[in-house]
């Protein structure tokens, strides 16, 4: 008898964005066998993944090799057709019809790009848009691009990291929490309104086969499914440890986040980033949040118990590349004030960083004049 879980088809699945996060959970989700492949868009890794496959160092499954079913260097080679790119072994053909999910890893820039509108020639009347990102707000501009196409936002947690081009290291955990997206909190879908209604369904049955998929094949045993109220929330609980560690790591100077609960002023302005989002919250999400998560105090105990960690807007900065300054910081504060709701210690974050970003570039850009 087959398994209700195995499609009967081949479904195809491209990750945009190659780096450690899209790399792991594209190979616990690519099972030939099962009819489930995966390919990968990468770019500055391109060349190592296509020549050798992506080389997995993990914690929870061992040492092993993820040969994807196709790697592409651009969005543009990854247009649907018939027969694969020369980038690609010539015996694989993707369907005609389109990419049957697209999940993108990418880092979150609204202020540097449209990515919405990037992965628009990606997108068929059946693809699924898959959103594993950082932040709150991130699936409105797809929302509105892409308004009849389901769309899942995902949040994860997980510690890996590119250690060299094609190498990835999976520290520990594996947690990805997956939620449909209708149109958003602030405009709730309409129960009567026969086409909205639907797409919300198509993006339940996607989630759940996801899911399903990365459970009982790819091993990933919190895989989670949630509605689109609780997948939010899960967003901005994230956004505790996020808004709160990540501005601070590069305002401080380097500081990594156990490090920071070290300094007695620094403790304090942490917990005030954290109880100010745990404050305004309920407001926009209309709830309290679940008295299971883990309060700020808690968030802060574990914190200390996680000695080196250097946080990504930390490694952006270091490395001179863009923040996540608006997923992470401006989104919060104007969906906060939409809801009537102010959050002073967020702006002032964001005001400060996105000074500090503009005056480095533009020193950058008048040295090489």
């Amino acid at each position: 008898m087959a398994d209700s879980n195995t499609p009967i088809k081949p479904v195809h699945i491209l990750f945009v964005g190659a780096g450690a996060v899209g790399c792991f959970y594209a190979s616990r989700l690519h099972h030939p066998k099962q009819n489930i492949h995966t390919s990968l868009i990468a770019r500055s890794n391109y060349a190592a993944i296509a020549a050798s496959g992506v080389s997995l160092e993990t914690h929870s499954f061992g040492n092993y090799t993820f040969e994807p079913y196709a790697v592409f260097p651009s969005i543009s080679a990854a247009l649907p057709n018939p027969t694969l790119s020369s980038t690609s072994p010539p015996s694989r053909s993707l369907p005609s019809d389109g990419w049957d999910y697209i999940i993108v890893t990418t880092k979150a820039l609204p202020d540097r790009s449209d990515d919405a509108a990037t992965v628009a020639p990606l997108v068929s009347a059946k693809s699924c848009i898959v959103l594993v990102q950082n932040g709150v707000g991130v699936e409105e501009p797809y929302r509105k691009r892409f308004p009849n196409n389901p769309i899942v936002s995902g949040v994860t947690v997980v510690s890996a990291e590119q250690i060299r081009n094609g190498v990835i290291r999976q520290n520990r955990w594996t947690r990805i929490s997956l939620g449909p997206y209708g149109n958003g909190l602030g405009a709730p879908s309409n129960a009567t309104d026969d086409k909205s209604a639907d797409v919300v369904r198509r993006g339940h049955e996607c989630m759940e086969r996801l899911a399903q998929w990365w459970t009982k094949y790819g091993g990933i045993r919190d895989a989670e499914t949630h509605t689109e109220l609780e997948l939010q929330t899960i967003r901005w609980h994230k956004l505790c440890i996020n808004a709160a560690f990540n501005p601070t790591a590069v305002l401080s100077g380097g500081r990594g986040n156990a490090d920071q609960l070290t300094d007695p002023e620094l403790r304090e302005h942490v917990l005030g980033v954290m109880d100010e989002i745990w404050k305004a919250a309920p407001k926009v999400l209309g709830k309290p949040f679940p008295k299971d998560l883990a309060t700020p105090e808690r968030i802060i105990r574990s914190t200390e118990r996680n000695a080196g960690a250097r946080p990504s807007m930390l490694l952006d900065w270091e490395a001179g590349r863009p923040m996540e300054l608006e997923v992470i910081l401006g989104n919060p504060v104007r969906i906060a004030k939409r809801a009537g709701v102010d959050m002073p210690k967020l702006q002032t974050l964001h005001a400060l960083l996105k000074s500090m970003q503009k005056v480095r570039e533009e020193r950058k850009a008048k040295e090489k004049l």
